[in-house]
């Protein structure tokens, strides 16, 4: 099948950056353990905008109402993730939130997890990128749309209020570095530059037999 034929929505540029950065991301925080808390959140630090940027320049698409999407991350997987980038994080993984709508109700500060934030990008970002393996165009539009929705509504909001504690942390005087969980990646020895995952070049791949 020729380029030109591809379908323009689910494989514009736009959505295959996008596509690239969240299987970066997705696949960086599920190797937490692998590094230490000053290493992970120096990646998490620079993934974090981009991811916000490839996102905010989606094209606004419509939804299938009528079609329910099947939901991959679990309870489970969730909580694991959670679990292990607060392990890592350790005394660092709370703070206090500013744009919580509970906030005006309070008399008290609020707090918030940084990893429960970065759950729950990966969740949304997870769920995404299993659908869209598919190749079914039809689910990856619909995908698309949902994980755009939850953009807007949610993990959004979510991301920019981490990412201002991530920054805090990053440029503290505090010594990150006493806390090792692991060795380095390669990934993160390559400095995670981005590309294609294999499964992306496949779907293309695919479409032009």
């Amino acid at each position: 099948m020729a380029e030109e034929n591809l379908n323009p929505i689910v494989y514009s540029k736009n959505v295959i950056e996008f596509v690239t950065v969240a299987n970066e991301y997705c696949g960086f925080v599920e190797t937490a353990g692998n590094h230490t808390t000053r290493s992970f959140l120096d990646k998490v630090q620079k993934i974090l905008p981009l991811l916000y940027l490839k996102t905010s320049v989606l094209h606004e698409i419509e939804s299938y109402e009528e079609m329910g999407l099947e939901k991959f991350v679990s309870e489970v997987d969730y909580n694991f993730l959670q679990q292990k980038i607060m392990n890592l994080l350790g005394q660092y993984d709370d703070f206090q939130e500013v744009f919580d709508p509970e906030m005006q109700f309070s008399d008290a500060p609020l707090t918030a997890s940084i990893s429960e934030c970065l759950a729950d990008i990966f969740q949304d970002l997870k769920d995404f990128l299993m659908s869209y393996r598919t190749g079914d165009e039809l689910v990856m539009e619909e995908a698309l749309w949902i994980c755009q929705d939850n953009f807007r509504h949610f993990w959004g909001q979510r991301l920019v209020n981490c990412l201002r504690a991530i920054h805090s942390l990053v440029y503290s005087d505090l010594n990150l570095d006493d806390q090792v969980t692991g060795r380095k990646t390669d990934e993160e020895e390559r400095d995670g530059e981005s590309s294609k995952p294999d499964w992306l070049n496949q779907l293309f791949n695919n479409q032009e037999d």
